[in-house]
């Protein structure tokens, strides 16, 4: 009887999520016939019971909303990535019992923008200032040499950013949400909106806008990327950050030394594509 190694994605909703056919793609290019990969729907009431009743034969889970704060308190360790913006997206099990998490999507939002030959940039902007927008104000402060703008609807949102700005020590500035057009003059935009939230800034972007990276991947391309990338500007979507930090998760449940990216990325793509 084979004995499999496990691993999950949670979250709710959670029916959507990629992560099985990213991993399990990775576990075939590599081989690995005695991994399984699953998704599940939790909450965040249900949270700590599910991790409590997990077996020896798990390696990790890949969390999404709205649990990547909630599973904070039931870990034994925290990455200072993951405590800088307070939002855990993935659980290593070690064989000791500890369990330990980290951050994939500010390291993968790096990596996704050196794969495109964006390794520093002078200043940069975000649209929005949700959850996505702290991981890429995190990982801004290792692309970005100087100010970073963060267009935002509240006063509230506002002072977030600023402050997490402060923590992380990047300087942060915020301005209008209605100004958004704005933010593509910067070498590099990083959009965290919701879907249909940046279409209205598509009709307003400069002559010559920069870098966009658009962290949705459905639908594709958003009409802010269409704009953009009409006039010559690289773009960056959700896919290559989810591809980006999943194989980064990949390889901390494994421990394989480099997971096997471009496996992962043909079958995320296939799958949006529904093949």
């Amino acid at each position: 009887m084979t004995t499999y190694h496990r691993a999950a994605v949670l979250g709710s909703p959670i029916a959507h999520s990629l992560s099985p056919v990213l991993h399990r793609a990775g576990y075939a290019a590599l081989g690995l016939d005695d991994w399984r990969y699953d998704r599940f729907e939790v909450g965040e009431d249900a949270l700590a019971a599910f991790v409590e009743g997990l077996g020896p034969e798990w390696a990790g889970l890949s969390l999404t909303m709205p649990l990547k704060r909630a599973v904070i308190p039931l870990l034994d360790e925290v990455s200072e990535t993951a405590l800088s913006v307070d939002a855990v997206n993935t659980v290593v099990f070690h064989p000791d019992g500890r369990r330990s998490g980290d951050n994939t999507d500010v390291p993968g939002l790096v990596n996704a923008l050196r794969e495109r030959g964006i390794e520093r940039v002078e200043s940069a902007s975000v649209l929005g200032a949700g959850a996505t927008a702290s991981s890429a104000l995190a990982a801004l402060a290792q692309v970005c040499a100087g100010e970073v703008t963060v267009y935002v609807r509240s006063a509230e949102r506002a002072a977030q950013m600023r402050s997490l700005g402060e923590r992380l020590g990047l300087s942060v500035r915020t301005a209008d949400w209605e100004r958004g057009a704005e933010a593509l003059a910067a070498p590099l935009t990083v959009s965290t909106t919701p879907a249909g939230a940046s279409d209205p800034f598509a009709a307003g972007i400069p002559e010559r806008p920069g870098a966009l990276f658009d962290v949705l991947y459905h639908p594709w391309p958003t009409k802010l990327v269409a704009a953009c990338a009409e006039r010559g500007a690289t773009v960056l979507g959700g896919l290559d950050l989810l591809v980006h930090q999943a194989v980064l998760q990949f390889e901390r449940f494994t421990g394989v030394a480099a997971g096997p990216l471009a496996a992962m990325r043909a079958a995320g793509e296939a799958a949006l594509a529904g093949e």
